[in-house]
């Protein structure tokens, strides 16, 4: 039992890799309290956190399978990450939170505007903002460049045109066109943005 107390994450990760099973057996129980805690904090639920935790370690077995494992001495840190993208997936799947229907006056940034964050939201709103600046890398030079303006340095229309010499309608139609590619874009990768 001292085995399971002493030798560190990393050994224990390249020696089930190396195919002791006992291995992952060890880990598993050093970090399910902690795990187990932080999945529940979020769902607030026995049998969902239960379904995550089993989902969490389905993960991090195929990844340490397939050899993909390269988090040295951060296990704890990595299984964590993998917990918190399966919650943010059951809240987008759930429909404790509503998927934004998809209409013309539909604004991409008004999923972002929200002052009263609790932590469930704010794992979310971190991860549609990491999806969000993922897929405007997507965007034509010149639409992206306004966006990144408009939204991300609250610069105005006037401040755009100066900045990109450019007209004031030329910025507004280049938004316009950014604001429906990101559109086409997320339907394209069948992307739930939520509130």
């Amino acid at each position: 039992m001292m085995y399971r107390n002493s030798t560190p994450d990393s050994t224990l990760v390249s020696n089930y890799i190396q195919g002791n099973e006992t291995s992952l057996e060890i880990l598993i129980k050093r970090h399910q309290q902690r795990l187990y805690s932080f999945i529940y904090s979020k769902v607030q639920d026995r049998d969902i956190t239960e379904d995550i935790f089993q989902d969490t370690f389905i993960k991090v077995i195929r990844t340490l399978k397939r050899g993909n494992y390269n988090e040295e001495g951060k296990f704890l840190p990595w299984v964590m990450r993998i917990a918190q993208n399966l919650i943010i997936d059951y809240f987008r799947k759930s429909n404790r939170m509503p998927s934004f229907k998809n209409t013309d006056e539909f604004d991409i940034f008004s999923v972002i505007s929200d002052g009263n964050l609790n932590a469930e939201k704010k794992i979310i709103k971190e991860q549609i903002l990491s999806d969000v600046r993922e897929l405007i890398h997507e965007l034509p030079e010149e639409q992206k460049e306004v966006l990144v303006m408009r939204i991300y340095k609250d610069m105005s229309f006037k401040e755009i045109s100066e900045n990109t010499d450019v007209s004031i309608n030329t910025a507004l139609g280049r938004m316009r066109y950014a604001l429906i590619n990101l559109r086409k874009i997320i339907e394209k990768n069948k992307i739930i943005l939520v509130n």
